[in-house]
């Protein structure tokens, strides 16, 4: 069994969405072979706790708009580290970079395929190390000054 053609798009709408609100290291998973519940995963990342509702709010938005889907369940909203936006075939999962790093929910899902994103979401593979990296460089340049 492989993820539906209304997964697929829900999908690729979604990585747009935190793409377009510069979500890190975005990812999906077609799960539809081990998991009866959803056909796909999709996992992105962010440095804040406010960007993380960001992320969040635009997905819900625009899949919303462009696609007619509302989830049937969402949680983690009030502490905005881990949000899950379950629309039955679909599951998003958007987690502050800390959250992302400690659950690596990647290692649990790696069997499974990945699926094609659009370019913009495509393109956002690595940058949590890279912000990361930033941020270690802004730090140790402040001590020394």
């Amino acid at each position: 069994m492989t993820a539906t053609d209304r997964s697929i798009e829900l999908i690729n709408v979604a990585a747009q969405a935190a793409a377009d609100k510069l979500a890190h290291d975005i990812i999906a998973y077609d799960v539809s072979d081990v998991l009866a519940i959803t056909d796909a995963f999709l996992l992105a990342s962010a440095p804040s706790d406010r960007q993380v509702k960001s992320i969040v709010d635009e997905i819900e938005e625009r899949l919303n708009k462009e696609l007619q889907a509302k989830p049937v369940r969402r949680e983690g909203d009030r502490e905005a580290r881990w949000v899950l936006l379950d629309y039955v075939d679909i599951v998003v999962h958007v987690q502050h970079s800390e959250e992302r790093v400690f659950y690596a929910l990647e290692r649990l899902w790696k069997d499974c395929p990945e699926l094609e994103l659009p370019a913009d979401a495509a393109a956002t593979r690595g940058k949590a190390a890279e912000h990361a990296k930033d941020q270690a460089e802004q730090e140790l340049d402040g001590e020394l000054s």
